[in-house]
């Protein structure tokens, strides 16, 4: 009798786990700064602007539910200041609430991602270990498919904006910096 409550919650347990499919990727892609004037230096100075740059992602996507998942990451970009010439990296925290057009354990799974960031830019002479870094928070949205080649492996495609407070304090710094990713990868399923 007393083993009767343990057998059913093993049971349960084991149906709730396997509805559980976990995903980890990696992805290269491109940051394209659609609004990069972050402000100038003097009231009537020249702007400084950001150049586009190269991306790397990884991902670790959780999908609880047939079209549902959520997605946690980090993202480093590298791009530049333009008129410094110098290089700017970004570094990137995301959460995504992911919802699929197709069911779990189909082999084509197109996407749409929604969520919240935190951008952490480190001025040029700087790192991320010398705490000088201009951390903002923002909101993401976008869309991308996973396709599966076979039971482990997937490939995917990403296309996400990324909208942002401007970095560094700036004179002339209104409005909001829109980065956007174009990214692909490959990725493991278990």
């Amino acid at each position: 009798m007393r083993r009767c409550p343990v057998l059913v919650c093993s049971l349960l347990l084991a149906k709730a786990a396997s509805a559980q499919v976990g995903e980890a990727s990696i992805s290269m892609g491109v940051s394209n700064f659609r609004s990069a004037r972050v402000g100038s230096v003097t009231v009537d100075g020249p702007s400084v602007k950001l150049d586009n740059g190269f991306r790397l992602a990884a991902r670790f996507t959780i999908n609880t539910k047939r079209f549902i998942g959520h997605e946690f990451g980090y993202a480093y970009s590298r791009s530049k200041l333009r008129e410094l010439r110098s290089p700017l990296p970004v570094h990137q925290g995301f959460y995504n609430f992911l919802l699929y057009a197709t069911p779990e354990g189909a082999r084509f799974r197109p996407f749409a991602a929604g969520g919240g960031h935190f951008s952490s830019f480190y001025p040029p002479g700087t790192s991320a270990y010398s705490g000088n870094g201009f951390t903002k928070f923002g909101v993401n949205y976008g869309a991308g498919v996973k396709y599966r080649l076979n039971e482990i492996l997937q490939i995917r495609l990403d296309l996400r904006d990324y909208v942002t407070g401007k970095p560094f304090g700036l004179l002339n710094s209104s409005g909001a910096l829109q980065q956007l990713e174009y990214s692909a990868g490959m990725g493991i399923v278990f």
